[in-house]
């Protein structure tokens, strides 16, 4: 396989172990589903490891094609290296110090707990090593998951229009401008929207709706707004001459090949936060996540003042309480402090410039 560097910027690190060893590898992409059905969980445990490998083993990150390479393959003999609970308690520590949340530390730790006990099933490893790292406590972190961004409907317009503007031609553009909207309009996940395939947009009750496969393999049926299908239909376009008739199994966002031809596999989730990093940073935005935006069609429906049961409608919460949870963590209004000072008289006639870089 051809060794393509990753475009998401990561800190540079000294390779400690090479990355493919001679001498046995387990396969943890096909021990795992046996274990976490969930392709998002599965997805995320890949990601962790990958980190772990990284942190702890001295390898380069990897994405993509590449990491599920490295999934299918982990050299045994690097894992004997890494794994025990010292180090295993060292590493989720250093998660905590570089500011991830109690959510992020337990899925963390799930993902490398989960991937021992695969090994010593295996008899890669011995059951002591496995239930020893096992016993690690996640330490504490702050609740919940990373605060993130909110951004303002202004900012989301901007993040919009410069995924276009950063396309190097007319078939990115499209294919970009449908990637943001769907993102910004219908609060999808960047796993969400990797796995829509054409069929799932049909008409229903004289209506179009996308039927969008969720975590926990949950399906839920959402309506189309028109700023949404007119992107599509302008993509279709751009697909025509490869693909004129799309099958329904067939990925709605694909890949793009340099020069612009369109691939028939479909986008990736890092390829989606691709796309996101190079828009935001193109809009002077600084770092904006895709989960940010799911956060943000949130936050900006609320503002607007739409009942919390059609936000959780379309976040496909499970209930009512869980959204309320989730519009909690948002950096709501708290201005009791301006107000004083406004009491107080102690307002600065001079403008205030404020800049959070």
């Amino acid at each position: 396989m051809k060794n393509i560097q990753p475009r998401r910027r990561v800190p540079s690190s000294d390779i400690i172990l090479p990355d493919h060893e001679v001498g046995a590898t387990f396969n943890f992409l096909m021990a795992l589903p046996g274990r976490a059905s969930s392709i998002h969980t599965q997805r995320a445990y890949f990601r962790w490891v990958d980190q772990y490998l990284v942190d702890v083993a001295g390898l380069k990150p990897t994405i993509g094609d590449q990491r599920l390479a490295r999934m299918s393959a982990l050299s045994v003999k690097t894992l004997h290296a890494i794994l025990s609970a010292a180090q295993f308690r060292a590493w989720l520590g250093m998660l905590v110090g570089r500011g991830h949340g109690k959510q992020g530390i337990d899925q963390a730790r799930a993902a490398i707990v989960t991937l021992t006990l695969l090994l010593a099933e295996a008899e890669w490893i011995d059951d002591y090593i496995s239930a020893t790292v096992a016993n690690v406590r996640p330490p504490r972190a702050e609740e919940g998951q990373r605060p993130g961004r909110w951004l303002s409907t202004d900012e989301i317009k901007l993040l919009m229009t410069a995924a276009r503007q950063i396309a190097t031609s007319d078939n990115q553009e499209r294919r970009n401008n449908v990637v943001m909207t769907m993102l910004c309009t219908l609060a999808l996940r960047r796993e969400e929207l990797a796995s829509v395939r054409w069929g799932d947009l049909t008409l229903q009750n004289n209506r179009v709706v996308l039927r969008v496969h969720g975590k926990g393999k949950k399906t839920a049926v959402i309506d189309v707004p028109r700023v949404v299908l007119q992107a599509v239909d302008s993509w279709r376009h751009s697909l025509a001459p490869v693909d004129p008739h799309p099958a329904p199994q067939s990925p709605l966002v694909r890949r793009l090949w340099k020069g612009g031809k369109i691939s028939k596999f479909g986008l990736s989730v890092d390829g989606i936060w691709i796309i996101i990093d190079e828009a935001s940073a193109f809009a002077g935005l600084g770092h904006v996540a895709p989960h940010d935006l799911r956060r943000s069609v949130a936050g900006a429906l609320q503002e607007s003042g739409v009942p919390i049961d059609k936000i959780s409608r379309l976040l496909r919460h499970r209930n009512v309480a869980i959204t309320e949870r989730y519009l909690s963590r948002l950096p709501m209004r708290n201005e009791g402090g301006i107000l004083m000072s406004d009491i107080l008289g102690l307002e600065d006639e001079d403008d205030l410039e404020w800049d959070e870089n």
